[in-house]
């Protein structure tokens, strides 16, 4: 257990799990985006669906969608900002099943026409799970700087993203391979310690079959 599980995080709002979490949410799907987003689709279930306007998820999600973290003190004023921006937002209350209580589905597009769906929950003390990906079942919580590696399920890729990362000095404290199918689509997920030069996912980017790299940075 560290502090931060003791005396919870510095956030605006009433409630760690649907506040600081969702909003922790919010901001880890637009860096997955990697862009500004224009649209949000996003359904709430269970807890969030039935709770998120009093404890202000929907704000709290959205702050995180605009990259604002849980302590900004916009986010209590971000439902205006969103539209001041032209954010076109929409919340549906669904049933997501087998999901932590506090799930909820966010289907963002980019600037660029780009779009993602992620799929995550607040699990309490202003900690997030993240679950899902454009469909692929993945398992991370962006406590620690984690390498989203988007890429084609061929011999050879993990070998080469481990090699090189080892050899640049990175540290993989958890790795996870979630894939759809054999030779398919595949997201390698690389918990590192420490910080990861530009460069290196640069290098990383060049790889035969690697279609993307996502680096979520804690903090």
């Amino acid at each position: 257990m560290n502090v931060f599980d003791i005396i919870g995080p510095i956030m605006i709002g009433p409630s760690s799990s649907h506040t600081a979490g969702a909003a922790r949410l919010g901001l880890v799907a637009r860096k997955i985006l990697g862009e500004e987003v224009v649209q949000a689709v996003i359904e709430l279930s269970g807890s969030f669906a039935r709770t998120y306007r009093g404890h202000g998820t929907d704000k709290a999600l959205l702050a995180g969608i605009m990259g604002m973290g849980p302590d900004d003190a916009r986010l209590r004023r971000c439902l205006q900002l969103a539209e001041d921006e032209d954010l076109d937002y929409t919340f549906l209350e669904t049933d997501i099943p087998d999901t932590h209580p506090n799930t909820a589905r966010l289907q963002l597009t980019g600037c660029s026409g780009k779009t993602v769906t992620v799929v995550g929950a607040s699990t309490g003390g202003g900690n997030i799970l993240i679950t899902e990906i454009n469909g692929l079942p993945v398992t991370f919580t962006a406590q620690s700087n984690t390498l989203l590696v988007i890429h084609w399920d061929q011999p050879g890729t993990i070998a080469a993203v481990s090699n090189y990362t080892a050899v640049s000095g990175i540290n993989i404290g958890t790795f996870q391979l979630s894939r759809a199918r054999k030779g398919g689509l595949a997201i390698m997920m690389l918990e590192v310690d420490g910080e990861v030069p530009e460069a290196i996912i640069d290098h990383l980017k060049g790889i035969d079959n690697i279609m993307d790299i996502i680096l979520i940075q804690i903090g």
